[in-house]
């Protein structure tokens, strides 16, 4: 009988002339699964194939269907656009978190104490009001369709009733005859 070694050696061999693959049953995380195997540059490659049960049917990934204006697609390619970047170099396109990594595990490797490294620069984000920016929203649209662009303040919430006079008004109506 052949090594393990000859007979892997052997099928690579036989894949790779024949230009088939091959499938196999193979057990993994407490499961039975299939596997695709291939021969890529002398070495047997396996690819996880999916039972039926274990594929979702992918309509359901889709989003809902949205109809887009074409100014909303021109804002987009307008946004795209002053975003573009010609190089791809600087510190935006840095793997710091490798590095801060790797200067960890060199630390631990010679038993001292890892580096303080810094935290990256945060760039302050705008903070944006939802009603003061619906009330430029309409003002603008009102403006643009040539209304007066007056808005009103929102009135105040009033206090919401009490819990016991609510439950108790929800009990008389539940006790009184409907009328048909």
């Amino acid at each position: 009988m052949p090594s393990t070694g000859t007979t892997r050696k052997l099928l690579a061999k036989a894949l790779s002339r024949s230009a088939k693959v091959a499938v196999a049953k193979h057990a993994w995380s407490g499961r039975e699964r299939l596997g695709l195997l291939r021969v890529r540059e002398d070495v047997i490659v396996l690819h996880a194939m999916r039972w039926p049960d274990e594929i979702r049917d992918p309509s359901s990934l889709l989003p809902p269907p949205v109809e887009l204006s074409d100014d909303e697609i021109e804002g987009a390619l307008a946004l795209m656009d002053s975003m573009t970047r010609d190089d791809l170099e600087g510190d935006d396109f840095q793997d710091t978190y490798t590095e801060a990594l790797e200067q960890i595990l060199e630390a631990k490797r010679e038993h001292r104490e890892p580096p303080h490294l810094a935290e990256p620069e945060q760039r302050p984000g705008q903070i944006v009001d939802p009603m003061s920016a619906l009330t430029e929203s309409v003002q603008k649209a009102r403006a643009g369709r040539g209304e007066d662009a007056e808005v009103h303040e929102m009135p105040e919430k009033k206090e919401p009733a009490k819990k016991g006079t609510a439950k108790k008004a929800a009990k008389t109506s539940a006790r009184r005859p409907r009328s048909a």
